[in-house]
């Protein structure tokens, strides 16, 4: 029996956090001229959206804000990321209406990918008007403009959405093999495609290679040369195959697991500050550990410079200990900034990487710890994460939280690096 054909959706909000903005103001969020951008942070805060009329004039999207020309009238909305993710709760609720969960995949907090296939029938819809209809009651309901890309496999459907509807009036695009064949083949910029870097596209451009037919009539041999087993899916891409389903991204399990955080300091950092925000990161990430049950033996540790040289230090650690506790974990951290960071430069960027994550069964201490002691630290831990989840991150602090330099306090206030939205007495 012939496979059944698949059709996918991908759904995207315009200018998420500007429409949301809009929204709450009860603005046209297409007409509206207007930037999320955090203003205290000075004119070279980098706009987290910019609204689809501003985009119409030749404002980039995560522009600065000083970039934005002096005699364009906008409007600025401080972020609010709780607020974002109330908005992405509703819509999702909107697709649960029509749509098993086990057929959506969140894609990121604005785009979500679809396996329409066997809702077409139920709700006696073509391709084109269930898309519309998900559409259009997002607009309906909570005011926010979308696009939408329909595509007989995952990847059609992404490109649909990426170039194909930026250019159809209702911000609707389709594609099938055959039709991404005739009318894409020979797009350029070849980077407009979805998971072709501005390094694969170096490399291609090497062998005289600059858009997706390129690819698909190319000696395979090279490709497999140049890109390794990463070439199969440049080939299949190139001839519009994706060969994965709904069910495989579901039953997807990574093989290895870590934790990252990272920031970008409101301004040049001496050395001695910026280890003190450091140790306050792997102080809070010790404790995202413990939230999440983990532990680890592998760090890694990135410092990012201020001084207009595009260069940074990072350094690797594998403890000898397997653990999340910060009293073991910081002075590995603390060995690591001291060895890696160049004491005379100004700092603007510190991030941090638990990497092999394994369960807290696996927690391993060396003969010397005093195991009463850690057994102690666990339990304070504890109590702390239970005031946390209670009262909220800032409810119990460290010293170093307080000192003039820190930066947790605030940054305990955010969502994903971003302003929460949330009040200060919340």
């Amino acid at each position: 029996m012939a496979e059944k054909q698949r059709v996918y959706f991908v759904i995207d909000m315009k200018s998420f956090f500007a429409s949301v903005e809009c929204a709450e103001r009860g603005l046209d969020a297409l007409t509206t001229k207007l930037v999320v951008a955090d203003i205290s942070r000075g004119d070279k805060t980098i706009c987290l959206a910019v609204s689809p009329a501003l985009k119409a004039l030749g404002i980039r999207n995560r522009c600065r804000l000083y970039e934005i020309p002096k005699d364009i009238e906008f409007l600025v909305a401080k972020p609010r990321m709780k607020k974002y993710i109330e908005y992405t709760s509703e819509i999702y609720g909107i697709y649960l209406k029509y749509i098993d969960k086990n057929d959506i995949h969140v894609y990121s907090i604005d785009e979500c990918i679809i396996d329409a296939t066997d809702y077409l029938k139920l709700y006696h819809l073509k391709s084109k008007e269930f898309v519309m209809k998900l559409m259009g009651e997002i607009d309906e309901k909570l005011h926010i403009p979308s696009s939408a890309g329909i595509g007989s496999n995952m990847y059609l459907a992404k490109i649909a959405l990426d170039i194909t509807a930026k250019h159809s009036p209702d911000r609707i695009g389709w594609l099938t093999e055959e039709k991404f064949k005739k009318t894409l083949w020979n797009h350029t910029p070849i980077t407009d495609f979805w998971q072709i870097s501005r390094g694969t596209a170096d490399r291609l451009a090497k062998f005289g290679i600059f858009d997706m037919e390129g690819i698909a009539k190319a000696d395979e041999n090279l490709l497999y040369r140049e890109f390794g087993i990463n070439a199969e899916l440049l080939i299949d891409h190139a001839n519009g195959i994706e060969t994965c389903l709904m069910s495989d991204i579901k039953s997807y399990k990574s093989k290895s697991k870590s934790i990252s955080s990272s920031q970008i300091l409101p301004r040049n950092y001496s050395f001695e500050d910026a280890k003190l925000v450091m140790r306050e990161m792997i102080q809070s990430g010790c404790y995202e550990l413990a939230r999440r049950g983990y532990v680890t033996q592998l760090v890694h540790l990135f410092v990012g410079y201020g001084d207009n040289k595009n260069s940074g230090t990072k350094g690797t650690k594998r403890m000898h200990e397997t653990t999340n506790l910060f009293s073991v974990m910081g002075k590995y951290f603390d060995d690591l900034f001291d060895d890696i960071v160049d004491k005379e430069r100004p700092i603007r960027k510190i991030g941090y990487d638990f990497a092999e994550l394994e369960t807290a069964e696996h927690e391993q201490y060396d003969f010397f710890t005093d195991i009463a002691k850690i057994e102690k630290e666990k339990k304070l831990v504890s109590s702390v994460l239970a005031l946390q989840d209670k009262y909220g991150k800032n409810a119990i602090l460290k010293g170093m939280d307080l000192k003039e330099n820190a930066t947790q306090i605030e940054r305990n206030k955010m969502i994903g690096g971003h302003n929460s939205g949330e009040s200060e007495d919340e």
